[in-house]
């Protein structure tokens, strides 16, 4: 199969591209540096000449509500236009668990009115919904820092390694079109100021964790389950203690 990674040079897009090509199928990272733009759509149509598969696992540069929005909008808008023309089979979209639950933040409705268009296009799509990733511990806390404080609710999150993730989207693009979002998650749950506790001593930060019911997440208040899988999601075995170390 030909598969086009859209945002295939970032974090799970080059993990996602090994995993691909070590299964024997053709997969090809599509990013600004091999000359494709989603936002403006250059590049589109040579690159998926001949695909199977686009995987989209592309973030936006910026969450300012308004330029988050026309990222993923406009990109999603050029992705699934230039895969109608190209014939492509299957769209896949990494997205995150709870969007649905989380509109009162701007990250969250753009990844909501995102999740949309690829349901109303027309081409044949499977959307992962993941729990937050280890590797994101750094810049959750450096969204909730004061000072030398960093103020976080207790709700409780069940995040995965980036590893995780990959084989995740990769097991789905391999397989065919749901038409439906799949949930998948780590094995633990923990409070997301324990988690981001957790995190900095391992590395050291001096920055001290405060338990905030009110802290917001990405400007959104967080109810308890709000950040957690249903019980039909996948779980992957990697504890965060294990990937820590592993650093």
């Amino acid at each position: 199969m030909k598969i086009v990674v859209i945002g295939g040079t970032g974090l799970i897009g080059s993990k996602l591209v090994g995993r691909l090509r070590e299964h024997g199928h053709e997969a090809v990272a599509a990013s600004p540096d091999s000359g494709v733009n989603t936002l403006t759509g250059e590049g589109l149509s040579n690159m998926l000449q001949g695909a199977d598969t686009v995987v989209d696992v592309s973030n936006s540069p910026s969450f300012e509500h308004t330029a988050v929005l026309d990222f993923f909008t406009t990109s999603t808008r050029n992705q699934l236009a230039a895969e109608k023309q190209a014939g492509v089979g299957h769209h896949v979209a990494l997205s995150v668990v709870g969007t649905e639950r989380l509109a009162e933040s701007g990250y969250f409705r753009a990844k909501i009115a995102q999740e949309k268009l690829i349901k109303e296009a027309g081409v044949p799509y499977s959307i992962v919904h993941a729990t937050q990733f280890f590797e994101f511990v750094k810049s959750i806390a450096q969204a909730a820092t004061e000072g030398n404080t960093v103020r976080l609710s207790p709700a409780l999150i069940q995040p995965m390694a980036a590893e995780d993730v990959a084989t995740a989207v990769a097991r789905t693009a391999l397989e065919r079109p749901l038409n439906a979002t799949v949930e998948v998650a780590g094995p633990e749950q923990f409070g997301l100021d324990d988690l981001i506790r957790k995190g900095l001593s391992f590395h050291g930060d001096p920055r001290e964790v405060v338990t905030d019911p009110t802290a917001r997440y990405f400007n959104a208040m967080l109810q308890d389950g709000e950040l957690l899988p249903g019980i039909d999601a996948t779980i992957y075995e990697t504890r965060f203690e294990e990937w820590l170390n592993q650093q």
